[in-house]
């Protein structure tokens, strides 16, 4: 009897460490927070490991679509490359970083995703030649011109506070009250009372960015660079208004579409 209750004791002590070890990936399996991905292993986050091949729940990314790892992607040598342009003195050099991009990056699932890997490599080209272009190859956190509020008070619901200037900050040069109010309001910061924030935080500006991206150039992606011009700054550099302009962010995006050795596509222009 003795050597019986000893097994069943052995026993019992197996299966609930078996038990236990087994509990993190049962206890998280499909039951992650709102925007993360329940991995094919029952487990929460972001990015290929978890929102790729297998994903149970979340942003995850489409069957078959050949998605990239952003993060090999951009390279500490890409990024550098390009930072290394912007020559001595830039406030940027010491603010804008590999690091904080993929940190941002990290909340916006769907960037980069969604068609084949190419299209993927593209959107990055495609961001980062416009980033390029509106900071001097990230040598700017801040518009040179400040003297403009940018407040449009016909937008009732993002109110301009009092003494506060909504000129372009960050990677994209983010402008106008209508826009920080609802970046801040999705990435929580309070960008209508506090828009310096975005040219004080790198990962906030980086967030920005990227929010402005996702709502209001990925989705155009599928047409061309060309429509990516007309979604960021199409009232001023499309249609002939400035060639010059248009014409340096198309280049960017083919000399970075080459660094990634995929095409640029059709439609380069607009």
């Amino acid at each position: 009897m003795a050597n019986s209750a000893t097994t069943l004791t052995v026993l019992a002590l197996g299966l609930a460490a078996l038990l236990c070890a087994a509990g993190p990936a049962a206890a998280q399996n499909c039951g992650c927070q709102p925007g993360y991905c329940c991995s094919k292993f029952g487990y929460c986050g972001l990015g290929d490991p978890y929102c790729g091949d297998g994903c149970q729940s979340g942003p995850c990314y489409s069957a078959g679509s050949g998605s990239v790892d952003v993060a090999s992607v951009v390279t500490d040598a890409f990024f550098d490359g390009i930072k290394s342009q912007a020559g001595g003195g830039c406030e940027g050099t010491n603010f804008y970083s590999r690091s904080a991009f993929l940190n941002a990056v990290g909340a916006y699932s769907g960037f980069a995703h969604g068609g084949s890997g190419d299209d993927g490599k593209r959107e990055i080209a495609a961001f980062f030649a416009h980033a390029t272009h509106e900071t001097g190859h990230f040598c700017y956190i801040s518009e040179i011109n400040k003297d403009n509020t940018y407040c449009d008070p016909s937008y009732t619901q993002w109110p301009c506070a009092a003494d506060k200037k909504y000129y372009g900050r960050g990677p994209l040069q983010i402008s106008w009250n209508y826009n920080y109010g609802p970046a801040g309001q999705s990435i929580n910061f309070d960008g209508l009372g506090n828009p310096d924030v975005v040219a004080q935080d790198p990962v906030i500006a980086f967030k920005t960015a990227l929010w402005y991206w996702m709502n209001n150039v990925h989705q155009v992606m599928p047409q061309g660079f060309g429509a990516t011009i007309r979604a960021i700054n199409g009232a001023l550099e499309c249609n002939g208004n400035n060639p010059a302009q248009m014409n340096a962010r198309v280049g960017y995006y083919q000399q970075y579409c080459q660094q990634f050795g995929v095409s640029p596509g059709d439609n380069l222009t607009c």
